[in-house]
């Protein structure tokens, strides 16, 4: 009995699925637009975002500056969104905005379409224009609606794009400090893309590494330099321990800093004392 019942269920569940089927292909097909409007709305409410978006996009031009034209456009952009198809949504969801500048919807459009550029940022060690571009949105979505619902969500997606931001500058720097331990020549970008970074970022949670690895590249470089040079690239590298130090009293890269500011001193010495005994 158990088992027949199952079937019987099956058999209904594939009857009912079958005639879902076939309602959305003749609606799909024929040319009324309100039969289409409700067989929509009808299937968004379901969740089934793949046939309402279908059916969206036919009627979307039926109805600008029609009343439902607002509802339309919104879901059609929504739909886009619960798809993850991040690049429609952000481009529909901007069109919504334009049309209906006016609308109860533009502040959750304007966030919709701020997080589906935040959706296709990618990794920090790729190119990151997606990455400007969520950026931008969000900050607008921000400056404009600080009373949303959204605002803190937005201001936390805002914040994760902008370290990812800071991280990729900050392994820029970081690549070069590390090729410079096979070629001093790398050692000078090295110390550019930190002082660079620097600027650019003063709040990053990278500043007190890239403060120390600028003065780990000054030193090398430093210390690889030719005779005459030296004395001057050593100072220079005692100046970026000095503001390592300032703005880190306490600085986590104490020891290894230490070492390398005792090879400075060492050096700056022997340097000295060269120049003495060639002077008598």
């Amino acid at each position: 009995m158990f088992f027949r019942m199952r079937k019987l269920l099956s058999f209904f569940v594939v009857l009912i699925a079958l005639s879902s089927c076939n309602e959305y292909q003749k609606v799909l097909k024929n040319e009324d637009v309100k039969a289409k409007y409700d067989l929509a709305q009808k299937y968004y409410e379901a969740e089934d975002y793949k046939r309402a978006n279908r059916l969206f996009e036919q009627i979307a031009p039926k109805y600008v500056g029609k009343p439902q034209g607002e509802r339309v456009m919104f879901f059609f952009a929504n739909t886009y969104f619960k798809r993850k198809d991040y690049n429609m949504s952000g481009y529909q969801f901007e069109r919504f905005i334009k049309s209906y500048p006016k609308s109860e919807k533009v502040a959750e459009a304007a966030f919709l379409g701020a997080k589906s550029y935040y959706k296709l940022s990618p990794a920090h060690s790729l190119d990151q224009t997606d990455t400007d571009k969520a950026l931008v949105k969000l900050q607008s979505f921000i400056n404009m609606y600080p009373e949303s619902e959204f605002f803190d969500e937005a201001n936390t997606m805002a914040k994760e794009l902008t370290t990812k931001k800071e991280r990729k500058a900050f392994e820029i720097g970081k690549q070069f400090n590390k090729l410079g331990h096979f070629d001093y020549t790398f050692l000078t970008p090295a110390m550019a893309a930190f002082d660079n970074f620097i600027s650019d970022y003063p709040g990053s949670i990278f500043r007190e590494e890239a403060l120390y690895l600028k003065f780990e590249s000054a030193t090398e470089f430093g210390l690889n330099s030719f005779s005459r040079f030296k004395p001057e690239r050593l100072n220079n590298a005692k100046a970026a321990y000095n503001v390592l130090k300032r703005q880190f009293p306490e600085t986590k890269f104490e020891n290894d800093a230490a070492k390398l500011l005792k090879k400075i001193e060492k050096e700056l010495g022997n340097t000295i004392m060269n120049e003495d005994k060639v002077t008598k």
